[in-house]
């Protein structure tokens, strides 16, 4: 029966869904290759350990039932060989072979597992779901139900539980960035509805950026600020940041000086520019903004004081309350350049931050905010994990070694020892 216009396949659509078929039995086939050879390499290991009788203990027992695993190629149908392992540990406890390759009770691959809190998080709906994942891995999707979505959302909430008690007595971080997100939550009491999560990144030693903390707090209070970073010390987290980014919440500035007496603040000149700006008329915008980025993008500390002042001779007359507000945070808005200068670009802002949870409200636009304040935490926590893989490290990471020794930088250049 011919299809209705518009309904047939293209040829590059034939193409398509033909190659990605082949792939899938190729895919398949090497899995099963992948778990043959384990299971070979296993018995092979024991080979010599025989009982009274001198036969093996450890031999080949058949296959296992079929099972399917859900992957981004589509179902895959996989027999794992079975292993009939007749050795016993002190305690007389019969020894298994447990696969690595295809763990007992493995539906799905971890890739897959990744893709349902992205889709979550990009708006899908929990009974949307098997509907969205059947267009984009086929009718053969299946055990992901609105069900097992809310099982899967449970888990993250034990999983950002554990996460948040790992031990930190190993860890350094040199710089930290802060930042409160806000959202807006569906349930609860009206108080409720107003959410703040308090995340914290940190760069160690060697340049990589980490998720150091994630927490829900009440708006961006010094109370809220320091439970989060006195959680980080009880953990372990003993050694002061060196430098602090963050924009202008007080609350986070009160805690961080009671907690890490020694860090040096950097106001973000991303919010900097913002709230000065919300100040000027608009007309006047443009100019303002262009006499603030040559203040942050200025060569040495000397010229961007210079540029910080003719901000102010410029507009003070007519808009005090503008450069007010850049001229209290100046000394802070500038302790970058006591760093080097490779750092400068990641100092400056709390972008990291900034960057990551525009998806998370992306989201909150789409469905007009999270169903519970226990829900938007762990989707802001799973997106947070999700992308701390592609974070960027830091550029100039060798040089990271001199400023936890205290090397005194002058403009962003080492200072020449005399």
């Amino acid at each position: 029966m011919d299809l209705p216009a518009g309904e047939a396949d293209t040829p590059a659509e034939q193409v398509r869904d033909a190659l990605t078929e082949i792939l899938r039995q190729g895919a398949q086939r090497m899995l099963a290759e992948a778990i043959e050879n384990e299971v070979g390499e296993y018995i092979a290991a024991h080979a010599a350990q025989r009982d009274a009788g001198g036969l093996r203990l450890v031999v080949r027992n058949g296959h296992m039932p079929a099972r399917a695993i859900q992957t981004p190629l589509g179902p895959m149908e996989v027999a794992r060989p079975r292993v009939d392992d007749r050795r016993t540990d002190v305690e007389g406890n019969r020894l298994r072979f447990t696969s690595k390759i295809l763990p007992p009770y493995l539906r799905r691959t971890k890739s897959l597992d990744e893709l349902v809190p992205w889709l979550y998080l990009k708006g899908i709906s929990t009974g949307d779901f098997p509907e969205a994942l059947a267009a984009l891995l086929g009718p053969g999707a299946e055990g992901l139900s609105a069900t097992n979505i809310c099982r899967l959302k449970r888990g993250w909430e034990a999983e950002w539980k554990d996460w948040s008690r790992r031990d930190l007595s190993e860890k350094r971080y040199v710089y930290v960035w802060a930042d409160g997100i806000h959202f807006n939550v569906r349930l609860g009491d009206a108080e409720d509805r107003k959410q703040c999560i308090l995340v914290l990144i940190g760069a160690t030693a060697d340049g990589t950026k980490e998720l150091i903390g994630i927490a829900d707090g009440y708006r961006e209070s010094e109370a809220s600020w320091r439970e989060l970073l006195g959680s980080l010390q009880a953990r372990g987290l003993r050694i002061d940041p060196k430098v602090a980014v963050a924009d202008g919440a007080l609350g986070f500035w009160a805690a961080a000086r009671k907690v890490w007496p020694t860090t040096r603040q950097q106001r973000c000149w991303v919010h900097k520019t913002a709230n000065v700006l919300s100040k000027l008329p608009k007309s006047v915008q443009p100019r303002a903004k262009a006499m603030l980025h040559e203040i942050w993008q200025a060569e040495t500390k000397v010229d961007a004081e210079a540029a910080l002042e003719l901000f102010g001779t410029t507009f003070e007359a007519k808009y005090p309350k503008a450069v007010a507000c850049l001229r209290k945070d100046r000394e802070v808005l500038l302790t970058f350049y006591d760093f080097p200068a490779e750092h400068w670009i990641h100092l400056r802002t709390t972008n990291p931050i900034e960057s990551t949870f525009a998806t998370v409200r992306l989201r909150h636009c789409r469905t007009k905010g999270s169903g519970s304040r226990t829900a938007c935490l762990t989707m802001v926590f799973k997106l947070a994990r999700a992308a701390e893989r592609r974070w960027r490290r830091l550029n100039g990471s060798a040089l990271l070694s001199e400023v936890i020794r205290g090397t005194r930088f002058v403009d962003g250049i080492k200072e020449l020892a005399a």
